[in-house]
């Protein structure tokens, strides 16, 4: 059964940071591109960032380049998002999801929430 389990949420101030994780079970998240994407509230779905199966390549939205960092450890099939300078527009419901290379996603966590107080 594959699975992808989000952690990491929480409260915090403007300016502080946070490292979200999420973990795949039933399957090897090696195979796969590995995805970050947040929901405000009121708003839709919002890609923030991705990573190559090797970890070697890394993308992001306009809106958080220099601020966030996202990793995978394949061994521990992990894939991490470091949050520092955190802004209240960041707030959000942040999701992790996978695809295989030129495929569409197709599972994703259940999300871990995120909200930024100024």
């Amino acid at each position: 059964q594959v699975q992808l389990v989000e952690s990491g949420g929480g409260l915090v101030q403007s300016g502080d940071s946070l490292r979200l994780s999420c973990i795949g079970s039933g399957f090897t998240i090696s195979s796969y591109w590995m995805y970050w994407v947040r929901q405000a509230p009121g708003k839709g779905l919002e890609w923030v960032s991705s990573i190559n199966t090797g970890g070697d390549r890394t993308y992001y939205i306009d809106s958080v380049k220099g601020r966030f960092t996202v990793s995978r450890d394949n061994a521990k099939n992990t894939l991490d998002l470091q949050m520092n300078s955190l802004k209240p527009e960041d707030t959000a419901l942040y999701y992790c999801a996978r695809s295989l290379r030129w495929s569409s996603v197709d599972y994703w966590g259940q999300g871990t929430q995120v909200t930024v107080s100024s």
